[in-house]
């Protein structure tokens, strides 16, 4: 599980993939890779999530690929079947998070508020997604909570290359998780030439 975390950690940025054809999952991943950024969060948003996953781990080799989104265990046990390495949710539900954990699967749930982060250091998470982000305080909300707690953020929501180095900065930031590079639009029209354009931007903001 540390292993999965620490790989996040070095790449410091996670695409959050909502894809509607998984069909367009391998040259997405491609993309991705080619832009020096060989990770995808696939969400459980749309329909194709988790024949994208099956693909795209079986195409894409050498890839980090989660699961993103999982709101419930069916979801997750569809996740896991189709071979994802990790799983992040939007929120703190306690029967998803004890499944993944019975499983040995990295879940890092999502967490707004100190008490949140306490039901997450009770079960042994070191990990926790910061979602909303922007919209929950940002990074002085990040800041009060990390000078509490041994724990390290994930946050998602309103980051974009504006603001991402600003929350790298912060030391008890593990990753960011960022749409902007893979907006659906781009996927859609088969634009991976400029996928590849902004992950090469976005990654020189993370160095």
């Amino acid at each position: 599980m540390s292993d999965i975390f620490e790989k996040i950690g070095q790449l410091k940025l996670v695409p959050v993939v909502k894809i509607d054809k998984a069909s367009d999952a391998p040259a997405l991943g491609s993309a991705l890779v080619e832009g020096g950024l060989p990770i995808a969060e696939i969400t459980f948003r749309t329909d194709a999530a988790e024949e994208a996953i099956r693909l795209m781990v079986r195409e894409n080799k050498g890839m980090l690929i989660g699961a993103g989104t999982v709101l419930t265990i069916e979801n997750a046990k569809r996740a896991i079947g189709a071979g994802a390495a990790f799983i992040v949710a939007p929120g703190f539900n306690p029967e998803v998070v004890d499944f993944c954990i019975s499983q040995g699967m990295p879940i890092t749930p999502g967490v707004t508020n100190p008490t949140q982060v306490e039901m997450g250091l009770s079960k042994g998470l070191k990990v926790l997604k910061f979602f909303p982000a922007e919209a929950a305080g940002g990074l002085p909300m990040l800041k009060a909570m990390g000078a509490v707690y041994d724990v390290k953020f994930m946050p998602t929501g309103g980051i974009n290359s504006s603001n991402l180095k600003e929350y790298l900065a912060y030391d008890k930031i593990l990753a960011c998780g960022g749409s902007w590079m893979v907006r659906g639009d781009l996927i859609s029209s088969g634009n991976f030439a400029e996928i590849t354009r902004l992950t090469r931007e976005a990654v020189k903001l993370t160095r």
